[in-house]
């Protein structure tokens, strides 16, 4: 590959980092100190008249936490995975009376109420949407259905907004933040499954097919940029794994990164560097190095076992993660939504 990489062998799979049950009460202690604090916050809110001009918390009474409107989403679809993945982790029973307290009846219409004005069409598009129905998904999974059902009217606004702007948008948004739509599909496409969505999973394998299926030769060439903390390539071919039957993705993967088995794009091998991990914007990275580990080891499993590709592979996303594992909690700019991704790449089942 491009420029010198350690030596890790990854023969054994039980070498490979896993989400350990220490791991994940470290994770669930973190979301929990941070859900429900409400300052340091970062709206998307548009304001009408001075009548909109309120906190945080009377604004979204159950994602006014974490930072920012997703990252609070996304924490407490970390706190769901958690406890279902690891029933007797210590936090649950912290977890279980938050989502006692929290997914109510009059929560989640004010959290409704609040996308029915006109200034929140764009609110959290589509970021904001795929987490919420990726959270939705999880909920589903618990044997305790009130959460679930709960929630339920939320998701099935996002899913409405998915339904309405999908076919509206011509193009795709291919850089490695929020906007990302290859991201949004592929968290969505949990969520259709799930909920047995027939009509959704159609819509969104027919948009990444119209808006990625042509793709080929991808060279990477400009990443990272200094605020990804998505790989526009791997998140790219992650959604047209999760999306494509593998007769499908196979030969379409083979197009777009037909150069993987000699390490190129090189630059999609090499962690990216975190100089300042108090900047939120640079902190992005760590999150680049974890979510582009998830990738590539969804990425390897679908690769056929002899494969000469996959050590090459799962080799890449160790060393990613070697890279930020340490630092999720250096500081808040990442503790607030690092966990989740932490989560999102350690697990392989997800």
């Amino acid at each position: 590959m491009g420029g010198a990489r350690p030596a890790i062998m990854l023969a054994n799979p039980d070498a490979r980092s896993t989400l350990t049950r220490a791991l994940a009460g470290r994770y669930a202690e973190i979301a929990l100190g941070h859900v429900r604090r409400e300052y340091p916050n970062k709206l998307d809110h548009t304001m009408a008249g001075p009548a909109d001009a309120r906190t945080p918390e009377a604004l979204h009474p159950i994602f006014y936490g974490s930072y920012d409107w997703h990252s609070c989403v996304h924490a407490y679809w970390m706190l769901a995975r958690l406890m279902r993945r690891f029933p007797d982790l210590t936090a649950g029973a912290g977890i279980r009376a938050l989502f006692d307290e929290q997914f109510v009846v009059d929560k989640v219409s004010a959290e409704c109420a609040y996308l029915a004005a006109p200034t929140a069409r764009g609110f959290e598009r589509p970021y904001g949407w795929a987490w919420l129905l990726k959270l939705a998904a999880e909920l589903n999974l618990h044997a305790t259905t009130r959460w679930s059902v709960a929630l339920a009217p939320l998701a099935e606004l996002f899913v409405r907004r998915f339904r309405d702007f999908l076919p509206l948008a011509t193009y795709p948004v291919r850089f490695g933040a929020h906007l990302n739509t290859a991201f949004a599909l592929r968290l969505a496409a949990d969520y259709a499954e799930n909920a047995e969505d027939g009509a959704l999973s159609a819509l969104l394998r027919d948009t990444c097919h119209r808006w990625y299926g042509g793709d080929a030769d991808c060279r990477a060439w400009g990443e990272p940029s200094g605020d990804d903390f998505l790989s526009p390539a791997l998140i790219e071919a992650e959604c047209m794994r999760r999306l494509l039957p593998p007769h499908e993705f196979a030969p379409w993967f083979d197009r777009f990164l037909p150069n993987l088995g000699r390490g190129e794009p090189a630059n999609l091998f090499r962690p990216a560097i975190v100089a300042d991990r108090t900047d939120g914007k640079i902190a992005h990275l760590d999150g680049l190095n974890l979510s582009r580990a998830w990738c590539w080891r969804s990425i390897a499993a679908s690769l056929p076992t002899d494969d000469s590709r996959r050590v090459e592979v799962e080799e890449a996303a160790e060393r990613h993660l070697e890279a930020s594992l340490a630092h999720i909690a250096d500081d808040y700019m990442g503790a607030h939504w690092l966990p989740t991704f932490a989560t999102l790449a350690l697990a392989a089942d997800l």
